[in-house]
């Protein structure tokens, strides 16, 4: 269909208040707003300060109250545990509001912070949705995280409490958390009063006395007992939940997440970005630890009336390249969001895609990317092979949901490999210079977002005000700075590069890496590869390129490596200074898929460094250091 999308874009511009007025009637609300945004409040502005509401109500109950009740929720799905099960909104509910009950008997009131410490389990979205019930916020942790890094957490956000389980499961191995607990909060200054903990079967927590409790059996006796609690009527700018972004040394940044303009912003993007209808059965293959998780496993399917996949796997090993064929088609997923590494762990395995043949994927009308840059091959081996169109997105943490995508929902626009394509409503997007002038298109440049953001943005970090203001707010006066490079072409398409921290300067020539690595990943045999910019006395800088090779591939490392130098020299010439390839069997990776290209510079730079607390596998650091020896870097 022809896309709305301009018109849509020009109506927000011509009147911002008008148009997320407009949206904000999609949320029952226990005080409508009168007032649409106060710019005098918080660091730049907030949004709906005169509303009333509760966001659990709104992901549950009024969907019940509604005919939804024996709609499947959440359906949850665990090729580590072989496990399936769903839940309808009636059984989400119960659950839930139990939950609820049990945290007021523990002294949790509105406010109060509850640090949620889980896997991939139901349960992580019980406890969520259960705070936000009672008024209460939440921080979720990464299940398994580290235990210093957990306890800067907990030092920072100061919990009442803890919901935790007895552990995770990742293939071949089994993750013990309640151990890691309690080392952090034998570290924290700050001590829960409580610790909830949900039993699994694969590991037994050791509890202690008086401080853990067994999650499963206060809920069940609480509903032995019909007892459950009410939604809190909370303001629309009290805090939803604290999300950490970072931290690994000194005090964490929390980015805050309202309950008002959380609402809005997620249940617009549904409908107008994903086209996604109530009812239908929408999968993030992500996970509730990181900001897509919180908004596109929990929050937006939910308050949209929709199906969730709670999926406990990966997409190649459990138990194979097929994973995400077969949740597919089991569950009738109609669209699937999740990072550009998925498919290129995919590729690698089955280059072919010969798995597709066992599984149908008739059901999915788009697949959308995020999380980091999506390769203009990978999407196209997602687009030939799946016959879907590949949606690239581009959003932070701090923002929660997209800043620049293509807005399905409003009929399709051109897809350019490479680009994520537009700005969505709310989102004014500029490519500046060092002194936040506008850079010609086609010229690289800082992306910065004007002031205000929109709703659903985080406000501030948790309370730090000043913290807010210089981290994101005073480099680039009057906008927000995103800390991404990128361009814009003729048509107002976003091409985001890299971090700013990711643009080399080799000889006085600012360069992307990511513009380097789209060539990289253009080779046949490369089914994935990182390029980072080594220190060099003469030149600054000089590009390395990591690179992974597909499986079956019979060509000699040796010779690639030849030919990935001169594809660079050819595409983008001489003056990328291009000269190392370097092969590996794997790139280190945070678990949502990141690669860590500042810890992989660190190395290569002969700098200190220290394993990231969100890594999956810290023996892949010790790999690129010895293929830099061998190289003898």
């Amino acid at each position: 269909m022809p896309s709305s999308y301009a018109q849509v874009y020009a109506a927000w511009q011509k009147d911002p208040s008008a148009f997320w007025a407009e949206a904000a009637k999609a949320i029952d609300w226990v005080e409508p707003p009168r007032q649409i945004f106060d710019e005098s409040q918080g660091p730049y502005g907030r949004w709906f300060p005169d509303a009333t509401c509760n966001t659990c109500y709104n992901a549950i109950d009024r969907h019940v109250a509604n005919g939804r009740a024996d709609q499947v929720a959440i359906i949850y799905d665990s090729p580590v545990t072989d496990t399936k099960r769903t839940l309808t909104y009636a059984d989400l509910l119960a659950e839930v509001s139990a939950l609820a009950v049990v945290l007021q008997d523990f002294g949790v009131v509105k406010g109060d912070r509850v640090i949620v410490y889980m896997p991939m389990i139901p349960e992580a979205l019980v406890g969520m949705l259960a705070c936000a019930r009672i008024g209460a916020v939440h921080s979720v942790v990464f299940g398994g995280f580290a235990a210093k890094e957990l306890a800067t957490r907990i030092d920072d956000a100061k919990p009442k409490l803890v919901l935790t389980t007895s552990c995770g499961i990742e293939p071949g191995r089994v993750v013990a958390y309640k151990p890691l607990l309690d080392a952090a909060i034998d570290m924290a200054s700050a001590k829960p009063d409580a610790v909830l903990v949900l039993p699994r079967p694969q590991a037994q927590a050791i509890m202690i006395e008086g401080r853990d409790h067994d999650w499963r059996g206060l809920v069940d006796a609480a509903q032995a007992q019909g007892r459950s609690a009410p939604c809190v009527t909370v303001k629309a700018t009290d805090p939803l939940y604290i999300l950490y972004t970072s931290g690994t040394t000194g005090i964490p940044k929390g980015v805050v997440r309202d309950n008002g303009g959380h609402m809005v912003a997620l249940a617009w993007t549904m409908k107008n970005l994903y086209g996604i209808e109530p009812g239908e059965v929408f999968w993030s293959a992500s996970d509730v630890g990181w900001v897509v998780g919180h908004s596109y496993i929990v929050y937006a399917p939910l308050l949209h009336g929709a199906t969730t996949v709670v999926y406990e796997g990966k997409p190649i090993g459990t138990p194979d390249a097929g994973a995400f064929w077969r949740v597919i088609d089991e569950y009738g997923v109609v669209a699937l969001f999740t990072a550009p590494t998925a498919f290129r762990a995919i590729r690698k395995e089955d280059p072919e895609a010969k798995f597709l043949k066992v599984h149908s994927t008739k059901t999915l009308r788009h697949l959308f990317l995020a999380g980091e840059r999506a390769d203009p091959d990978t999407v196209a081996w997602a687009e030939q092979v799946l016959g879907v169109p590949v949606i690239d997105h581009w959003w932070q943490t701090e923002t929660g949901w997209a800043i620049v995508a293509n807005p399905v929902g409003l009929g399709m626009l051109p897809v350019k490999h490479g680009s994520p394509t537009v700005p969505m409503p709310g989102y004014d997007v500029q490519i500046v210079d060092e002194a936040a002038k506008p850079v010609p298109n086609g010229q690289m440049g800082s992306i910065v977002i004007r002031l205000p953001l929109p709703p659903g943005c985080l406000p501030t970090l948790w309370q730090q005000d000043d913290r807010m203001r210089e981290s994101y707010l005073d480099d680039f006066p009057g906008f927000y700075k995103t800390a991404d490079a990128g361009f814009k072409d003729e048509d107002g398409y976003l091409y985001i590069m890299g971090r700013t921290d990711d643009i080399i300067n080799v000889a006085g020539h600012r360069l992307s890496t990511g513009g380097m690595e789209e060539v990289l990943a253009s080779h046949p045999a490369v089914a994935e590869c990182a390029v980072i910019g080594m220190r060099d006395e003469l030149k600054g800088e000089q590009p390395c390129g990591f690179v992974v090779l597909k499986s079956g591939v019979t060509q000699s490392p040796l010779a690639i490596e030849k030919e990935i130098v001169q594809l660079v020299r050819d595409k983008i010439g001489p003056v990328a200074a291009f000269k190392i390839a370097i092969t590996v069997n794997r790139l280190p990776k945070t678990r949502s898929g990141k690669i860590l290209r500042g810890t992989m510079k660190k190395i290569a730079d002969h700098e200190e460094w220290s394993t990231p607390a969100t890594i999956d596998d810290p023996a892949i650091l010790d790999e690129i250091a010895a293929a830099l020896q061998f190289k003898g870097l």
